[in-house]
């Protein structure tokens, strides 16, 4: 089938979504998603982020559907046309989405260990407007433990439900869920029980805001002074592929491996995450090179990097080697002018 998404056109298998479509045409294009991933079944569909405007339905029947549909759970036809960066209907839509998921976001990005690397942050920078309608005072939740690894502020969740799914998917007994609901509703234990499965981790990582963070890493760096690397080990539990983020020679936290998207490419168990910290337990395989641009690469050690030269008119620069010379006292004479009294 082929798809044609801001004019650029593909060739899909039936059964893709025009999210899928436009992520194998890659750039600017593709739509924003906060609860869709590709690792999940039946994710998607709930934050309303990746909308897009749909010109031409088909060429058997070409009529524009008439609302903005969620691409990560909208189907291809043969011959769509659709419109996502290109249309003012998207990007106002967009920004009205971002406004209400801020709505009762608190503002913490300085304390929370998820900034560097949020969605909702990037989300927030591109659509985001710098002021708010909304006065009313933010739902906010009372503190809860949920087991030894994970950090759950649920005062930051977007109810994007990944990790919820994630529970269903890789584990036998899924202990939380969505609890309450309209603008009660939170991720919770039903009975205050701790979440002690093995790929409890993986919460971590699918989670696009700080809601759930890692107990282990708390506070100890920022993301964009640690530097990651690619490493794998032998293990039984899972296929022990994973990303290590070493502030000197000192492993400080373990994720699993995301590609782009910020999807992790395989899961891995609590022994890899949480327990080997040690440079021995691992086979350093290299620096992990990032596809997309992110507070994390702004000085990438992987990238060449360019001196950067100032061209100026000469007259803007006079002055200056005289200024030097008055700031480093011992390279200018102090009886060069002396001052008549």
């Amino acid at each position: 089938m082929k798809v044609t998404i801001d004019g650029q056109s593909i060739e899909v298998e039936p059964g893709t979504t025009i999210l899928q479509a436009a992520r194998m045409i890659g750039g600017e294009l593709v739509p924003p998603a906060m609860c869709y991933y590709s690792k999940l079944k039946g994710s998607g569909g709930k934050c309303r982020c990746c909308l897009v405007e749909v010109a031409k339905g088909s060429d058997a029947d070409p009529r524009p559907m008439p609302k903005l549909v969620a691409s990560c759970v909208t189907g291809c036809m043969d011959g769509m046309e659709v419109n996502s960066k290109s249309s003012e209907r998207v990007e106002e839509a967009r920004k009205s989405v971002t406004e209400f998921l801020l709505i009762n976001h608190p503002l913490d990005c300085p304390v929370c260990d998820q900034a560097g690397e949020c969605d909702l942050q990037n989300l927030s920078f591109e659509h985001g407007k710098s002021k708010t309608r909304f006065i009313e005072e933010k739902r906010t939740f009372e503190p809860e433990d949920i087991g030894p690894y994970i950090q759950l502020h649920m005062n930051r969740c977007i109810l994007c439900q990944r990790c919820v799914q994630v529970a269903d998917q890789l584990t036998d007994n899924r202990v939380h869920g969505v609890m309450d609901r309209g603008d009660h509703a939170n991720i919770s234990t039903c009975i205050s029980k701790a979440i002690d499965n093995e790929f409890s981790g993986n919460m971590i990582d699918v989670c696009p805001v700080g809601a759930l963070t890692d107990k282990t890493f708390r506070f100890k760096s920022r993301v964009w002074f640690n530097k990651p690397y690619n490493a794998h080990r032998d293990c039984d539990k899972c296929c022990g592929k994973a990303t290590v983020w070493m502030f000197g020679n000192e492993i400080q936290r373990v994720t699993g491996r995301k590609d782009e998207y910020h999807e992790v490419e395989e899961f891995i168990c609590n022994t890899c995450r949480f327990d080997k910290k040690d440079v021995n337990d691992w086979v350093i395989e290299g620096p992990r090179k990032f596809e997309k641009d992110s507070v994390i690469n702004q000085n990438n050690y992987t990238r060449k990097t360019e001196q950067v030269v100032i061209e100026t008119e000469e007259h803007i620069l006079l002055g200056r080697e005289e200024d030097r010379k008055k700031i480093s006292m011992p390279d200018f004479p102090l009886d060069s002018n002396p001052k008549k009294i």
